[in-house]
């Protein structure tokens, strides 16, 4: 996947990249950025997890139980998948299914049962067990941002801090009250901690007002120093 993914960036005549992977997509983000060092600037992940991480070689047992049940409505499936059972959270589920369901041409097209099972294997494959299994995050040195939720029972959150530990350059945002879809549960949020990150608000200090310009103080410093 992460080759399928170069070569799309390639397609698109992209230089260097910030690159966002979320799930099993972080592991693509992850192999994409060791195998195009060069190109990628920045990293950004999100509810995904190390090679061999806790939890990681096979579907977590909440997991299991979430797939492994019907539902009435379909997509409410991600209810249990990507918030957690408090009340806040199902309501922040609700509003997030319903900014899902509010586009109704050109949606993405519908999976088909050949997606699960490569999804399952491509994830055993990264969480099996292997000796030094961290020892390959070392040579990412791009700047990471990790961000999950604090239970997060699909890549169990203390893969994040593993992910953390043993990145030379990351830092990491848990969202409290929230399960492995934080970033649906705090949109606005997640998007100004990103934005944050990738040096996209050093000029918007009268949007975000709570947020400190601080290229811009360092500028100032520099200024009158001289």
């Amino acid at each position: 996947m992460a080759r399928y993914a170069a070569a799309f960036i390639d397609a698109l005549g992209l230089g260097q990249i910030d690159l966002l992977g979320f799930s099993l997509g972080g592991l693509v983000a992850q192999q994409l950025t060791l195998d195009r060092p060069k190109h990628v600037r920045r990293l950004v992940l999100v509810g995904t997890g190390p090679r061999g991480g806790e939890g990681m070689a096979t579907l977590t047992a909440e997991a299991k139980a979430i797939f492994g049940k019907t539902y009435a409505v379909p997509d409410e499936l991600w209810l249990e998948v990507f918030f957690s059972p408090t009340q806040t959270s199902q309501a922040a589920g609700q509003a997030f299914l319903q900014r899902l369901r509010a586009r109704k041409e050109n949606r993405d097209p519908s999976i088909n049962e050949k997606v699960a099972p490569a999804q399952i294997a491509a994830l055993e494959e990264w969480g099996a067990p292997r000796n030094e299994p961290c020892a390959y995050l070392k040579n990412i040195k791009q700047p990471v941002l990790i961000i999950n939720g604090s239970n997060d029972v699909i890549i169990y959150t203390v893969n994040s801090f593993i992910l953390q530990r043993n990145l030379p350059n990351a830092q990491l945002i848990i969202y409290p009250d929230s399960n492995h879809g934080s970033q649906y549960q705090f949109p606005e949020l997640f998007v100004k901690h990103v934005r944050l990150f990738l040096g996209e608000l050093s000029s918007s200090r009268s949007r975000y007002g709570n947020i400190p310009d601080v290229e811009g103080q360092r500028r100032t410093r520099a200024s009158s120093r001289g």
